[in-house]
């Protein structure tokens, strides 16, 4: 069983996988990812999402093409939350296809793995409509961030 505790959720070599997934996606995208773990969510997932979104400054990219993947302990629930740059390409299909396959690896406790394949789909769309450049910054850590 997982500790609800945000900071204890993920094993450090976890951790480590999803930094490294992170880091590969941003190397073909233009687009940002940051990955965010926080114990407890009253009311609609999407919604504190946003909250998060908005909190962590995530909406300041350059195209406005951020992804938030916010994983929730206590509720076991997890939401792709794409800024307006990106959803309005890819739309939220694309997010129901990357959060099914996501989900079916959680099933079976491959957490890393899950998220690392998860962040790969959505390198791999994303890479059509903000395909790296040369001079790409890194604006948002790929640091995994817990929130209480």
């Amino acid at each position: 069983m997982r500790s609800k505790n945000p900071r204890k959720f993920l094993r450090p070599e976890e951790s480590a996988l999803v930094e490294q997934a992170i880091a590969r996606a941003e190397s073909c995208t233009s687009a940002q990812v940051k990955f965010v773990i926080t114990r407890h969510c009253w009311g609609d997932i999407r919604d504190k999402a946003w909250r998060v979104f908005k909190k962590l400054g995530l909406y300041r990219t350059a195209h406005r093409n951020c992804v938030l993947i916010l994983l929730v302990t206590t509720n076991r629930e997890f939401c792709v939350y794409g800024d307006r740059g990106i959803h309005e390409e890819v739309g939220q299909a694309h997010w129901d296809d990357v959060c099914d396959h996501m989900a079916r690896r959680f099933k079976d406790d491959a957490l890393a793995e899950g998220l690392s394949e998860g962040i790969a789909l959505i390198s791999e769309h994303l890479a059509r409509y903000f395909p790296h450049r040369a001079g790409n910054v890194n604006e948002i850590s790929n640091e995994v961030d817990y929130q209480e």
